[in-house]
Parts: C-alpha cells; sequence; structure tokens
C-alpha cells in the first residue's frame, strides 16, 4: 500500500499564513489598545449536527472571547430557500456552507477571501506591569499556493473563481471557500449476495462489474428480476444517478467543459480512438443495466431507490457516498456489507468523482473579517482533524489523508480523494441534473439517432450556464 509522507514544510507554511499576526506591531512600536468589540457570526450548514463543531468553536472563542459563534443546521431541503429569504431580508448568515458545484451559481451573495483581515486578539504588554490587552491585528490571509499545496487538486478548481468587482478593472482570481472534508462515490456491496454467487472480492474494473451483475442477478418464473445485481441504469430510483453517469463519462474521455466554461461532454476529443464516442459509449454502458434486452440487465424502474433497495438486500451493489454509511447500519443494523473503490476502466487512468461542501463568507456579512479569520481557523488541520472524527467524514486536506487510509469505514474514500474529479453544472444544478436524467430516459428508449440526443442534453445543461 502507498505510504503517506507528512511534509514538515507545508505544515509550517500553513501555520505562518493562517496564524501570524502583522501590522500594529511592525517597528517594535508599543501595541495600540483597541476596545474589546463584542462579535456576533451566524453560522449555518448543512448536515452536520453542532456537536461535530463545538470544539473547534471553543478553541476559536479561548482566543477570541469577545466572539460569539451561533451554529444552526438546516435542512437540505429547505436550504436554498431559507438562505434566499433570509439574505433578501438582511437577516442571513456571516458564514454558510456551498455544495462545491454551485460556488459559481452563488458567487455574486458570496464576499472573496481578502488579502489580509483585520482582527482583535489579546496580548500581554510585558514589562513591570504585564497586563493584558486587547489590540487591533492585521493577518495575512491564505494565499493561493499554499491552499493547493495544502488541499487535493479538485478543490482550489472549485473554489478558485474570476473576480471583478469593477468591468474597468482587471480580472484577479479569489477564494471562495475552504472546505472541511472531500466526499467521493464508492461501491457498497452485500457480502452474503457476493458468497452466495461465488464472487471472492468485489469488483476493480467494470468489465468484472458486468461479470458479477451477471452471476448475481436472477429471474423468477415469470421472467422478472428476483435478485438484483446492481442499482444502476436508470434515472428516477438510482441515487445521485447523474454523479454516476458523469463519472462514466469522465473515466471514458469525456470533457464535460472546456478550460472556457463551455459544455463539451457531447464531444468527441481529438485523442479519441476512431469509432469511440466517451459520453455516448457511457451513457449506453450505463443503460444496459435496465434494458431488457441486455445480457447484464438487473435493474429497473419497479424497485424502490437503490438505497432501500441494497438495505434490503434486494440488491448486491449499491453506489454511495460516506454519509450512507450511518444510514445504512440505521436502516439495515444486520446487513453483511462492505465498501469498495468504485470500478475502472481497465488500462485507464483513475478518476473518481468527488462531492463536498465549502464554508463560505456571505457578502452581506458585517464582520467579514472576522467570518474569515473563524472560516481560516477550522480549516487548519488541528481543527479539521477534530472535526473529521466527530463527523466520520474523509479529509480534503492532503496531510490528513494519510491517517484515514487504514479506518476501517473511512479509507476506501480516503484513497479515492486525491483521484477525485467534479465539474461545474452551471447556474441552475437542479436543471442541468434533470438533462442528464432526462438523457438517461431518452436513450432507454432506444432512439435512432443517438448523437441528436447526447447533443440535446448537453445544450440542455449549456442552457444554464447563462
Amino acid at each position: 500500500m502507498k505510504r503517506f509522507f507528512k511534509p514538515v514544510s507545508l505544515i509550517m507554511l500553513l501555520a505562518l499564513f493562517i496564524t501570524t499576526g502583522q501590522g500594529c506591531f511592525g517597528g517594535g512600536s508599543a501595541p495600540v489598545e483597541v476596545p474589546a468589540t463584542p462579535v456576533t457570526l451566524e453560522y449555518w450548514r448543512v448536515f452536520d449536527g453542532e456537536d461535530t463543531y463545538k470544539d473547534i468553536i471553543s478553541r476559536y472563542r479561548q482566543l477570541h472571547p469577545n466572539v460569539t459563534i451561533n451554529y444552526k443546521r438546516i435542512r437540505f431541503a429547505d436550504y436554498d430557500t431559507e438562505l434566499i429569504r433570509a439574505l433578501a431580508e438582511g437577516r442571513g448568515p456571516d458564514i454558510l456552507n456551498i455544495h462545491n458545484t454551485r460556488l459559481r451559481e452563488f458567487q455574486n451573495i458570496l464576499a472573496p477571501m481578502p488579502d489580509t483581515v483585520t482582527i482583535s486578539e489579546s496580548r500581554q504588554t510585558g514589562g513591570l506591569q504585564n497586563k493584558v490587552i486587547t489590540v487591533a491585528v492585521e493577518k495575512q490571509t491564505l494565499s493561493q499556493k499554499i491552499l493547493k499545496q495544502a488541499f487535493v487538486d479538485q478543490v482550489a478548481q472549485d473554489v478558485i473563481l474570476d473576480y471583478q468587482p469593477d468591468p474597468d478593472l482587471p480580472v484577479e482570481s479569489r477564494v471562495y471557500g475552504l472546505p472541511m472534508s472531500l466526499d467521493s462515490l464508492v461501491l457498497y456491496y452485500n457480502r452474503d449476495l457476493l458468497n452466495t454467487a461465488g464472487i471472492a472480492t468485489p469488483p476493480q474494473t467494470w468489465e468484472e462489474f458486468q461479470q458479477a451483475i451477471i452471476a448475481i442477478t436472477a429471474y423468477d418464473a415469470a421472467g422478472e428480476i428476483a435478485q438484483s445485481g446492481g442499482a444502476i441504469g436508470t434515472a428516477e430510483n438510482v441515487e445521485r444517478s447523474t454523479d454516476l453517469l458523469t463519472l462514466l463519462m469522465m473515466q471514458n474521455g469525456s470533457q464535460m467543459t472546456d478550460d472556457r466554461g463551455r459544455v463539451t461532454f457531447n464531444l468527441i476529443p481529438t485523442d479519441a480512438p476512431e469509432g469511440v464516442f466517451p459520453a455516448l459509449d457511457a451513457t449506453e454502458f450505463y443503460t444496459d443495466f435496465a434494458n431488457p434486452t441486455k445480457e447484464v440487465y438487473t435493474w429497473n424502474k419497479s424497485f424502490p431507490t437503490s438505497f432501500e433497495a441494497f438495505a434490503n438486500g434486494q440488491t448486491a451493489f449499491f453506489f454511495g457516498y460516506s454519509y450512507h454509511l450511518p444510514l445504512i447500519k440505521t436502516t439495515a443494523p444486520k446487513l453483511n456489507f462492505g465498501t469498495a473503490k468504485v470500478p475502472q476502466i481497465s488500462g485507464g487512468r483513475e478518476v473518481n468523482f468527488a462531492n463536498y461542501w465549502v464554508e463560505s463568507v456571505a457578502k452581506t456579512s458585517k464582520n467579514q473579517d472576522w467570518a474569515w479569520d473563524f472560516v481560516q481557523f477550522a480549516a487548519q488541520e488541528e481543527q479539521v482533524a477534530s472535526y473529521l472524527q466527530k463527523a466520520r467524514k474523509p479529509s480534503a486536506l492532503r496531510n490528513l489523508i494519510g491517517t484515514q487510509v487504514n479506518d476501517e469505514e473511512l479509507g476506501v474514500f480516503a484513497e479515492q480523494t486525491l483521484t477525485a474529479r467534479s465539474w461545474y453544472r452551471g447556474n441552475d444544478a437542479p436543471k442541468a441534473e434533470t438533462a442528464l436524467k432526462d438523457l438517461i430516459n431518452t436513450i432507454l428508449l432506444n432512439p435512432e439517432d443517438r448523437a441528436a440526443v447526447i447533443n440535446l442534453s448537453a445544450k440542455k445543461v449549456a442552457d444554464t450556464y447563462r
């Protein structure tokens, strides 16, 4: 197994850029005392309970007792509506959660990270009196260079965006958020069903996956599926079906968007072998598992959701994320299951699918410097380690991947993090997902002009970029 070495210089650099105070102490002059003004930060997040952040908030308040952080968890289904309403009414959060694929969509309501932040800190004056005073401190923020070194590759691609506050000024790049973790799509498998089929280990390639599907799938006397090999092939009852479909596209060589941000997954790359249509071939591969005329037929719309079917033992394979682990354990405590890296194309480069949230600062915040200071504090290695342990999530920080690869539950996710990729889905992510689901449903109908179908899908997704 590959060993991960912790680059000491990187830790020192990260600590230097995040924690070093500059400004009021320059030139050896005496610190300038300022009032200890109370600051309140409203912090909105999705999924994680306050207990996962309790220690981080407590440590920050030890350094800055004048700061109160009100942590609020909002249901995913209500988050967009509640956030937009609150910001419109002037009562929105200072710090908020944004999904990695939607940062550009929400960019106009976010404040980019400044070059420096000015906050107050408690310091001892020294000397005979040696009293504690509050002083103003200007701190340099995390540079893009250090960010790229500290986090896995996909993070920089998502959080560093073009910034142009004035059309007369040149475009520059700015950081719009920092993640606390990074999830990726993995293969969940039912050990008992694999054992019964004589499959010793979960499939590592898609060819092996097809063979396993054929071996496991069973039919009743009426020719209906009695035992499904895997939950794959349809749009509506496969959780995150569009993630799985676009993963297959990317593994097969599709370029989802070009360097100018245009949707290009329907195009054939110049280096593609003759007769290969990456996105179309990937879509057909995906839908074959729900096509009754194919040998790998194993799934259809009559099944419940892929999660339910897996928890009920109706299917042997389920594609999911780390957040599915506790849900499966709660729903089916006796299920004998395991996790494995998602299958890859034989001989191809490894590509996995990234799915994560970042901590950002609202443009409407009256305490942007304090908010960014806390976001950077929370994203430090020590604080992230505390969060990951409580939330049971895989790390986005390179230095912490090695601490998780041997974890029985998180190891498989950690192994995939460095090769996890994602792509921007426009200014209306739900609409883009609908376009991709329509693509799946249409290909299942076996249209004559499949190239036209995928071109239309790309156009629908591109329309969300406007």
